[in-house]
This record gives structure tokens, sequence and C-alpha cells, in this order.
């Protein structure tokens, strides 16, 4: 499986790193400014498990999606960050914020972080397929415009709705554990939504399908972007957490 670090945050003190149809995009700026979710809107209701991934300022990093009451999944490449937001559109405020105790890599690029405490909001659960076809909605804090560094850190989170494609659609997907997602015409993933989730189903019903991963493309909401497919690792979740997600 070929990995590339992709659609991490652009936020001052960055927990991860990004790439682009294999041209990486590390930050070499200690303080590059935030983007976020390209041709979307604000979020229409607040999601109990979305979750931010921030160091110990609180600068948002990347996203992840709260499983179980002391389990985030996030992508493998935002690596351990000191302390995640849960549950609040506003990645400064609301919520709550839970320290992080530790990260198992489960494959690919996806990760489940583990919390010093439980949280108290109601965890996502995963859901047992994810079909090509199926409706998603995307959902984070990353940029609203395709270029690295074009626009202002967002503090409202920002979601967009798309569907799975085959995975014919993405160049460099590993079919097993991989979801390809439509994005292309000025929408889709980019810098600073690594780790944030993409779920299916609706209000009061949202399951989690994958976790954003990497581009296709050279620039953000050109193509389809790649998701780590979270109902493949679902039964080794289960096991982490000991026994059946909410």
């Amino acid at each position: 499986m070929r990995l590339k670090t992709l659609l991490a945050s652009a936020l001052a003190a960055p927990i991860a790193v990004l790439a682009f149809a294999g041209t990486s995009l590390a930050q070499e700026d200690p303080t590059p400014p935030s983007t976020k979710i390209v041709g979307g809107g604000p979020a229409t209701e607040t999601y109990s498990w979305m979750a931010s991934l921030q160091s110990s300022s609180g600068s948002h990093g990347c996203g992840g999606t709260l499983v179980g009451p002391r389990h985030v999944v996030t992508a493998s490449h935002c690596g351990t960050p000191y302390q995640v937001r849960i549950g609040t559109t506003n990645r400064t405020s609301g919520g709550e914020v839970r320290r992080v105790s530790s990260r198992q890599q489960l494959g690919g690029d996806v990760s489940l972080l583990t919390l010093a405490s439980a949280s108290t909001k109601t965890p996502a659960p995963i859901a047992s397929s994810a079909p090509v076809g199926s409706a998603t909605r995307i959902i984070g804090w990353g940029q609203t415009c395709p270029v690295r560094g074009c626009g202002p850190a967002p503090i409202t989170l920002q979601q967009l709705d798309t569907s799975i494609l085959s995975d014919s659609r993405c160049s460099g997907i590993s079919a097993a554990s991989e979801l390809c997602i439509n994005g292309g015409n000025g929408k889709g993933a980019c810098y600073g939504d690594s780790g944030g989730p993409a779920v299916t189903g609706g209000p009061g019903s949202w399951q989690l399908v994958g976790a954003t991963s990497r581009g296709t493309a050279g620039t953000c909401a050109t193509s389809p972007a790649i998701y780590g497919d979270v109902t493949y690792y679902k039964a080794t979740i289960e096991r982490i957490i000991g026994g059946g997600l909410r």
C-alpha cells in the first residue's frame, strides 16, 4: 500500500503534514495559516462525535471521530495530538477537551487515539459497510480555497455532501482498506481536514465510514480524494474498545 501524508492542517504548531498526488507539503513554516473544506458550508448541526485534534495551545491540526467514550478514529499521518476538543462546531470553544494518552495504528492511514479520560459525548457508530454510490457527508475545519495558505483560519465547522465512487476513480488507492470519495469542480476536502469523518445516514442516524487521508491531484477540490475505510477496521476497533460500539 502506498501511503502519502495529506490533508493535514496548515495551522500554527501543526500536528501533521500533507501530500497531494505524491507531492510532499510538509509544514516548514511554524505558523502557516489555516484553511477549510472547499465548496462546503457551515455545519447544519452539532455533531456530538466530531473532534478537533489540537496542540497544547489549542491549535487545530486534524479532524477525528469519537467512536467510544475513550477512543477517537483519525488518520495515522496526523500523529499523536496533545488533546482533542469534541462535540462543538467551534474549534476554539464549546464541547469538551480531553487529553490524549496514546495512539495505535490500525493499518494503512487509520489510527485510534486513546483518551486519558472518558468523553461524555455520544460516539458515532461505525457502519458495517460502505457501498459504492452511497451518499456521504464530509466534515472538518479544513480550507474553503484550494491552495495552501489561501484563506484565514476557520472557526466554524464546515460540511459537504458527496458520495462514494468506485475505486477506479482514485489513482493509488488500496481497494481493500480505502474509499474513493467524490470531489472536483471546486468541491472537496483540503488542508486541515485530515483524519476527519466521512459519514452516511442523516441527523440522529449518522454512521462513520471513512477518515480523510489524501488527495489524488496537485490541487484540492479538483478530483476525488482517498479516505481510510473505517468499516474495514470495525472488528479491530470493537476488540480494542472492548465491546459493542455505540
